[in-house]
């Protein structure tokens, strides 16, 4: 969320991060019941062969908006899960292309391409490079996989209620001072939902600048009986000052559609569908 597990195959991974990665790992951080509780959120059914629209809203420190429409296709190969994505709109970004390979395996890291036009070829994205913006969002690279439960402590604080709904309050902590590094976080405190197991609000400390993001589902519903993100917000603030902040709404979303496998692959990324 570890990321808000949605049926548009890309909230979950949006949410969950790390916490006090540069100290040492103490085992009693850990408890039974907040990993039972994650690994539910890791299991839940996010749906398969989703198609889905975007929209990227970046906001600046002075509210000027940028706004970025992309498409996205997503399927699951085994428990392996591809997604690739185009921009549309606008010029500067258009024919931008960009293929994660998000595998189940815990100790095997996830491939990322960015197809960039105006170069005419596909960079892909180094480990070290992951905790890096995602297209100029508040999002990272990172963000846009899957969390391994396997790599956290957990920590049940409290449970709260959010928008009227029964939450469980948990804090994470990555078992390697590496997870910190390539995610960019230090430290996240989690808010999952009690009746669909979603993680619907996360605070997020960035390990660099005394920065925190904060972040939250505004719109879900169920469509074909997968519980969907519909609109997340991902602000990052110094102090009580927010210095940017992004909103992705998504739109026609479309469940069980025949992708072929053939569209997951790096030339289908350089070439367009």
């Amino acid at each position: 969320m570890n990321m808000i597990k949605t049926g548009a195959g890309i909230a979950m991974v949006m949410l969950l991060g790390a916490i006090m990665g540069s100290f040492p790992h103490v085992a009693l951080a850990d408890d039974a019941k907040a990993r039972e509780i994650m690994q539910k959120v890791e299991d839940r059914d996010e749906g398969d062969k989703i198609t889905s629209e975007m929209e990227m809203i970046l906001i600046d420190k002075r509210g000027s908006k940028r706004i970025r429409r992309i498409k996205s296709f997503t399927k699951f190969f085994g428990e392996d899960r591809y997604r690739l994505m185009f921009f549309q709109h606008p010029a500067d970004v258009k024919d931008t292309g960009f293929l994660t390979y998000d595998y189940d395996a815990p100790k095997k890291s996830d491939d990322q391409w960015l197809y960039l036009p105006a170069l005419r070829k596909s960079k892909r994205i180094a480990t070290e490079d992951k905790s890096g913006s995602f297209m100029g969002s508040d999002f990272t690279y990172y963000d846009m996989t899957r969390r391994i439960t396997e790599d956290y402590d957990y920590r049940l604080l409290k449970e709260d209620m959010v928008k009227g709904e029964k939450a469980w309050v948990i804090e994470s902590v990555p078992r390697r001072k590496e997870i910190v590094e390539e995610s960019g976080y230090k430290k996240s405190v989690l808010f999952v939902r009690q009746d669909n197991y979603m993680v619907i609000r996360g605070v997020h400390w960035l390990k660099d600048g005394g920065r925190l993001r904060y972040q939250e589902i505004k719109s879900l519903k169920q469509i074909d009986g997968v519980w969907t993100a519909l609109e997340i917000h991902m602000t990052t603030k110094a102090g009580k000052a927010v210095t940017h902040k992004t909103v992705l709404k998504f739109s026609n979303i479309k469940y069980n559609q025949n992708l072929d496998d053939d569209m997951f692959t790096v030339r289908v990324l350089e070439k367009g569908l």
